[in-house]
């Protein structure tokens, strides 16, 4: 190490766990961090400051003002220049730590991109919102043999579990199917900040532990816990399940899967559609509906208004429609304002 790295870790580096050979594994080490929300903006600032060398951030949306409350890498310029969450993340972590490299994919980690993102990866951390895209995670992760942790939370309660290939169950085990039901979401539930940070802080607790080299010494447990409540609770994790498709006949559904379909946005009153397979052209589709409705616009996503309905677009052809949870209506809106 360096001097100068040599002082900006030095808290780490005597800390017994960690040591001079732990933080020189964590300065060549790469993390990817699949949603830059609470949770992954959390892990995204805390990696930075402890060292790990490079980071992908994977996120599909931009900064609004309701991210503030508990999206603590972000700022009330982020919200006003429209910034996606991914760029906004990286422009802030080379304040940080400018010996970060930062690597910001403005993009919906799916199928066929996982192995563009992900591939270089020492570890995986999930920082997002929906079972479709942690079951993703967990196949490429298994089939890949990269460690991962699992991280989730909504309104006071949160939970995260490890899941290291070949030694631990994996997302699958211990959840063969997604919940049933209507669950709640930080739309409807609201969230605590205090809880995200939490869940965030676990996780990075464990991802350094996976990068130093001390995975051994990492609980194979489930924990959950309420910040209102005061409840902790963690329990063993589960034996592996022969019968998993991901860890255990090894037939990885998720990510033999085509691309993703228009999906409900968790909590967001919104649907995402991805079914244009060439890029637009930004510029002029904002010419285009500039008579239609107010239109905002910069390098990485467009805004269009048309109440009671907002529609973001992004250079891949992805859209966000806002305003709905109707999937044929974001497909009907997206088709008369974008083209099939």
């Amino acid at each position: 190490m360096t001097p100068d790295a040599r002082e900006r870790y030095s808290r780490q580096v005597r800390f017994e766990g960690i040591g001079e050979a732990g933080q020189r594994r964590l300065l060549e080490s790469h993390v990817a961090i699949v949603g830059c929300g609470a949770l992954g903006a959390f892990h995204a600032g805390a990696l930075a400051r402890a060292g790990v060398g490079k980071l992908t951030i994977i996120d599909r949306d931009y900064v609004e003002l309701s991210n503030l409350q508990r999206q603590w890498l972000f700022d009330e310029t982020d919200v006003e220049q429209s910034l996606p969450k991914a760029v906004a993340a990286a422009n802030h972590l080379k304040k940080i730590n400018n010996g970060c490299d930062v690597e910001p994919a403005v993009a919906d980690l799916t199928p066929s991109n996982a192995d563009d993102l992900l591939a270089d990866a020492d570890l995986i951390l999930d920082g997002t919102d929906n079972f479709e895209t942690r079951y993703l995670v967990n196949d490429y992760a298994v089939s890949r043999d990269i460690p991962w942790i699992y991280g989730a939370a909504v309104g006071s309660y949160g939970l995260t579990m490890p899941v290291i290939p070949g030694r631990t169950a994996c997302l699958g085990c211990v959840y063969p199917k997604p919940p049933d039901g209507a669950q709640p979401t930080c739309e409807t539930a609201g969230v605590l900040g205090s809880i995200t940070a939490i869940i965030g802080a676990i996780q990075v607790a464990d991802a350094l532990k996976i990068l130093s080299g001390h995975v051994d010494e990492l609980a194979r447990r489930i924990t959950t816990m309420d910040v209102w409540s005061g409840s902790v609770r963690q329990v063993g994790q589960p034996e592996r399940d022969p019968a998993c498709t991901a860890c255990g006949t090894r037939e990885f559904l998720h990510l033999r899967g085509a691309e993703r379909a228009p999906v409900s946005l968790c909590g967001r009153n919104a649907v995402q559609i991805h079914e244009r397979k060439r890029p637009l052209d930004l510029g002029a589709l904002q010419a285009q509906l500039k008579p239609l409705g107010e239109v905002r616009a910069n390098e990485f996503a467009l805004r269009f208004f048309i109440p009671p309905y907002e529609m973001t677009v992004f250079p891949d052809g992805r859209a966000i429609i806002k305003g709905t949870t109707d999937i044929g209506v974001a497909r009907s809106l997206y088709a008369r304002y974008i083209g099939a």
